[in-house]
C-alpha cells in the first residue's frame, strides 16, 4: 500500500520543465525567482558555471547561405514548416543541437539547429533550406517572425524585469538549476 500510495504521489506530480521562460522577479546571491510565461513562479539556483547570453534583434538579411541558425516552426494550414522564430548562432556556437526535434515553445512546434543550404524569396515570403546532419527541412519565414543573434552575456544582466530563458534541469534534493540563461537586451523577449 505505501509503495502504490508513493507511485501516486509521483505520478501527480506536475513535470518538472527544461526551460522557463518569462521575467525575473529577483535575484539573491545565487538564486533567481523567475515569473514565467504561464503566470508560475520558479526559484533557480544559478549554477557555479553559469553561462549568460544576450539575445538582440536581428536581420533576414544577417541570414546568408552557410549560416548556422535556430528555427523554430509550427505547421501552417498547408502542413509546411512556418518560422515562429529564427535564431542566428555566432560562429562559435556552430553545431549547438544539430538536428531536429520536437520543441516546447508551442503546441506541435519543433526545432530545427541546421546550416542554411539555401535562401528563397518568392510573393508568399522567404524560405530557407536548411541542412543537419541527418536531415533537411524547408522553412518559411512571414515579415513577422522575429530574428534574434546571441551575443556575449554576464550574471551582472539578470536583474528584476529582464526578460530570459533559463535552461532548467532538477537537481536531487529537489531545487532547480540553471547553467545557461539567455537574457533579452533593448526590450526583446526571447523568442526561443
Amino acid at each position: 500500500m505505501v509503495a502504490a500510495t508513493s507511485v501516486l504521489a509521483i505520478a501527480q506530480q506536475a513535470p518538472v520543465p527544461t526551460r522557463i521562460r518569462g521575467a525575473i522577479e529577483s535575484v539573491e546571491s545565487d538564486t533567481m525567482t523567475v515569473k514565467a510565461r504561464s503566470g508560475e513562479i520558479f526559484k533557480l539556483r544559478m549554477a557555479g558555471d553559469l553561462r549568460v547570453s544576450g539575445v538582440v534583434k536581428a536581420e533576414l538579411s544577417d541570414i546568408k547561405p552557410g549560416s548556422f541558425i535556430g528555427a523554430t516552426t509550427v505547421p501552417g494550414p498547408d502542413g509546411a514548416p512556418k518560422a515562429v522564430e529564427i535564431h542566428i548562432f555566432p560562429e562559435e556556437m556552430r553545431g549547438t543541437g544539430e538536428g531536429s526535434r520536437p520543441w516546447d515553445l508551442k503546441p506541435n512546434s519543433s526545432m530545427t539547429n541546421a546550416t542554411v543550404a539555401e535562401s528563397s524569396v518568392s510573393t508568399d515570403g522567404h524560405t530557407l533550406l536548411v541542412k543537419y546532419k541527418g536531415g533537411e527541412k524547408r522553412v518559411d519565414i512571414t515579415p513577422d517572425t522575429p530574428i534574434v543573434t546571441f551575443v556575449p552575456g554576464d550574471k551582472t544582466e539578470l536583474k528584476a524585469g529582464a526578460k530570459v530563458m533559463a535552461t532548467v534541469k532538477q537537481l536531487p534534493d529537489g531545487a532547480l538549476e540553471t547553467s545557461r540563461v539567455s537574457v533579452g537586451r533593448d526590450g526583446i523577449t526571447p523568442p526561443m
